[in-house]
């Protein structure tokens, strides 16, 4: 179970840095001719937006519910996310290819080498540094689960798109020097572009796993199994309460959570008495989840609810 939501911070930190590395690197870009490096300016300058992005998308899901949104607007984050997906995929691995494969087609010797060198030593501390912030938040928000279950399992994208653009940067680094280190050693310029291309492609793979992530939050998934379960715990143990059929969630934003719970009330229960059992509920759910903004009680037997499921329609 996550400990606590991702802290704004980490976006900040990543944000600064990138923001520190994208003009070094072109300017090192113009002044070498080294296609890796542009690529690098390219894919830091993407990252930028992605970070500002990411803000906007943060601050616009913190407005309060209103009549328009009703249920808030928590998703305004997952729509943002996914954005920040295809500016990776179009801006960020597009023009890396690009220029990967002109540099290849028409190779340019490099030029003041040393400066290539310095300045991705530069970059790399800056976005090592950045890591370290996202990756202790990350650790501390994943609670008991796993890395990849909590990457996989994460309400909230900007709890890994900020670690896993971190990490991606600081390959991509590493792929950069590579090629420059073959380029100037071999005397092969093209092993600047073949770095491009690898650089590319290593940006294409990670925002087709972003898009896939943020997808399926902006679609809709149902919240995570532990809320479920404590929902279904608490109506069941309910003096109210004599059978619980099923509950039915949906994640409305990294904080927020909707709630419709099937279940049999005691009989002779007057409709106060009902009333009174139903914001019980209400209140013993959002005491022990707060991300819980509405719970939605229905009174059903379990045969309707059954038929429900099953998509037939239910009885009289």
């Amino acid at each position: 179970m996550p400990a606590q939501a991702l802290p704004r911070k980490v976006i900040y930190a990543a944000l600064g840095a990138d923001l520190g590395i994208v003009a070094i690197k072109l300017a090192a870009a113009g002044a070498t001719g080294s296609s890796a490096m542009l690529s690098e300016g390219v894919h830091s300058l993407v990252d930028s937006v992605n970070q500002l992005l990411l803000l906007y998308g943060t601050h616009q899901a913190d407005r309060v519910p209103d009549a328009a949104h009703p249920f808030g607007y928590g998703r305004e984050v997952y729509f943002w996310s996914f954005i920040v997906a295809l500016l990776v995929l179009g801006l960020g691995a597009g023009l890396t290819l690009y220029e990967g494969v002109t540099h290849l087609l028409n190779p340019v010797p490099m030029k003041h080498v040393g400066v290539n060198y310095a300045v991705l030593a530069g970059s790399f501390a800056l976005e090592l540094a950045s890591w370290r912030v996202a990756f202790k938040a990350f650790r501390l928000a994943k609670g008991e689960q796993g890395y990849v279950e909590a990457f996989l399992s994460s309400k909230d994208p900007a709890a890994f798109i900020v670690l896993f653009e971190d990490s991606v940067a600081m390959i991509g680094l590493v792929v950069a020097a590579a090629g420059i280190a073959l380029a100037h050693a071999l005397g092969a310029p093209w092993c600047d572009g073949v770095a491009s291309i690898a650089i590319g492609v290593l940006l294409a793979g990670s925002s087709i796993l972003l898009a896939r992530e943020t997808k399926g939050l902006l679609l809709g998934e149902a919240a995570h199994p532990w809320v479920r379960a404590a929902i279904l715990r608490i109506a069941s143990t309910d003096p109210g309460i004599s059978g619980v059929n099923g509950v039915l969630t949906i994640q409305m934003g990294p904080r927020q959570v909707i709630a419709a719970l099937s279940a049999e009330f005691r009989d002779g229960l007057s409709t106060d008495q009902i009333e009174v059992c139903v914001t019980r509920l209400e209140a013993r759910v959002r005491q022990e989840h707060p991300d819980v903004l509405t719970l939605f009680v229905k009174p059903q037997s379990r045969d309707i609810w059954r038929r429900q499921r099953q998509g037939a329609a239910p009885g009289p």
